[in-house]
């Protein structure tokens, strides 16, 4: 038997734990404690955009078009957490086994009583479906106008169609997959009309395009496609989104995995949607307007995304739908990879150099900011180098977050077997095989440390946020003040006095390129 540990014996063997050494390779896994986040929030969802009255009615418009659909886009997200987070109700209400049950009555007024607000969830979610379709499809009319395409479209709302695309495709799988919002719709319509509380004639008719709704696998992308394909030119549209989703999805313009995500899955779901009614994908390769090739390698490069929470999708699922899919076209997607497309073993070591290159530069600063409070006097240049210097911490991060989150989802989508895998039994569970037994142990232990590195590096950039907060305010007005004054004034003096519009077209993009620059900077000062 062992001997008894005094409280005096127990608390000094507990203060010697301060001084085990531990290895350096070993990052910190904990998160930098947030109890409680105070965060100003400057988006304003264009609310004075009715202050600019000297400014151009058609930017006023967009401005007014952006805010309107930004509501829809919040709207959208409730929805398709609604659905993701949608349990299956009537498996835990009683049945009525026959039609001399004494309590039939009460059971089927219960089962009324309960799924009735879950009904009216589903019946928003219908109608919100459908005036979002219809004004995305009249905003894809007016801008693919023989007039208004003579005009420049700007990037951050090209962005926004995006997102309505992205949504879109999000809300359709979110409902194809969840078999649970069938069931419990059934089994209120079958209490209802026991009780035949459905009587009015608006009511029967409102319950059964519901059950359509609800029934029909891929509703809301037939229903956008087929109001699509009568609208003139509206390849062309879909063809800029995708080309600007392309871009930024290359040159890593994101901070943040989902958005990285979400430009892929945009991309597959424009495609099917421009293969409508005739091979329009080919015609704009042949145009040289899109590049198959180009997007080939994109979809080879992440072939399983996170779709909502813990689901996920292939994005080429989409293309492989459409009307003209031509399997030569696309060598490198249409055969599915037997690996992830994520290394972990591999892409930690790179993982781990970046780290240890990163948290040096990191120690030099705080080291710097420690010994000689003078961050409010740093010159531009040490403005731009510290705001550089935060940039690509958030980049880092979100990379690393994105290796993680793809190589699980991946996993989840393509569970192991006993063939695969010795340790895995014949009579192991679906979610066992996905989770439990498809992990190697140096798979397990990559992600072990991937995750211990986000941690630390996280914390690490939270204890100096003030100081990069401050260099990123005053790079950003420098940056700004830089480009009215000298680079944005002599074009658009010119573009005024010729009454150039080609010129203030090639302004524009300038500026937005400029902007969307600024957008990053902006993000990942609010994301530190």
């Amino acid at each position: 038997m062992a001997e008894p540990v005094s409280l005096k014996d127990a608390l000094g063997n507990v203060e010697l734990l301060e001084d085990l050494i531990l290895p350096d390779d070993q990052p910190a896994i904990e998160a930098r404690p947030l109890p409680l986040l105070c965060r100003t929030n400057f988006d304003t969802n264009f609310e004075d955009r009715n202050a600019y009255v000297t400014g151009v009615s058609k930017y006023i418009e967009e401005a007014t078009r952006h805010a309107l659909f930004n509501d829809l886009l919040a709207e959208g997200l409730q929805h398709a957490a609604n659905l993701y987070t949608w349990r299956c109700c009537s498996r835990a209400a009683p049945t009525v086994k026959s039609n001399d049950q004494p309590n039939r009555v009460e059971i089927n007024m219960k089962v009324v009583d309960v799924l009735r607000p879950e009904v009216d969830k589903l019946q928003q979610f219908m109608l919100f479906t459908n005036d979002a379709i219809s004004r995305f499809c009249e905003e894809v009319r007016r801008l693919c106008h023989i007039e208004k395409r003579k005009d420049f479209v700007s990037e951050a709302y090209l962005l926004t169609l995006g997102r309505f695309l992205n949504m879109f495709a999000v809300l359709d799988e979110l409902k194809n997959m969840k078999a649970s919002i069938k069931n419990d719709f059934s089994a209120f319509r079958r209490a209802a009309q026991f009780l035949q509380v459905m009587s009015d004639t608006q009511t029967i008719h409102d319950m059964q395009n519901l059950s359509m709704f609800l029934a029909t696998q891929n509703k809301i992308k037939d229903d956008i496609r087929a109001k699509m394909v009568k609208i003139e030119a509206y390849e062309e549209l879909l063809t800029d989104v995708i080309n600007i989703c392309a871009h930024m999805f290359e040159a890593h313009l994101y901070l943040a995995p989902s958005e990285r995500h979400m430009f892929v899955k945009v991309i597959a779901f424009s495609l099917f949607l421009m293969d409508g009614d005739s091979a329009n994908v080919a015609k704009m390769d042949q145009k040289k307007r899109l590049n198959i090739s180009r997007l080939d390698r994109i979809f080879k490069s992440l072939e399983v995304v996170p779709l909502y929470g813990d689901m996920q999708i292939q994005p080429f699922s989409f293309v492989r739908r459409s009307q003209f899919y031509d399997a030569s076209k696309w060598p490198l997607s249409d055969k599915e990879g037997e690996k992830c497309h994520v290394n972990i073993v591999e892409r930690v070591k790179v993982t781990r150099a970046d780290h240890e290159s990163y948290v040096t530069q990191l120690a030099k600063l705080n080291n710097s900011v420690a010994i000689s409070d003078r961050v409010s006097l740093n010159s531009d240049a040490e403005n731009r180098e510290l705001t550089s210097l935060a940039l690509s911490g958030v980049q880092l991060l979100c990379q690393w977050t994105a290796d993680v989150v793809e190589t699980i989802s991946w996993k989840l989508l393509h569970p192991t077997n006993s063939k695969d895998n010795k340790d895995c039994p014949e009579n192991a569970e679906e979610y066992e095989r996905a989770t439990r037994y498809n992990y190697s142990a140096a798979e397990k232990t990559a992600l072990i440390q991937t995750i211990a590195m986000i941690k630390g590096l996280q914390s690490l950039l939270g204890r100096i946020e003030s100081s990069l907060s401050n260099a990123i305010r005053r790079h950003i007005y420098a940056e700004l003040q830089g480009f009215v004054q000298h680079a944005f004034n002599e074009p658009i003096q010119k573009a005024v006095k010729g009454k150039k519009d080609l010129l203030a077209r090639h302004v524009n993009k300038r500026v937005a390129l400029k902007i969307l620059r600024w957008r990053l900077l902006i993000h990942a000062y609010g994301t530190l």
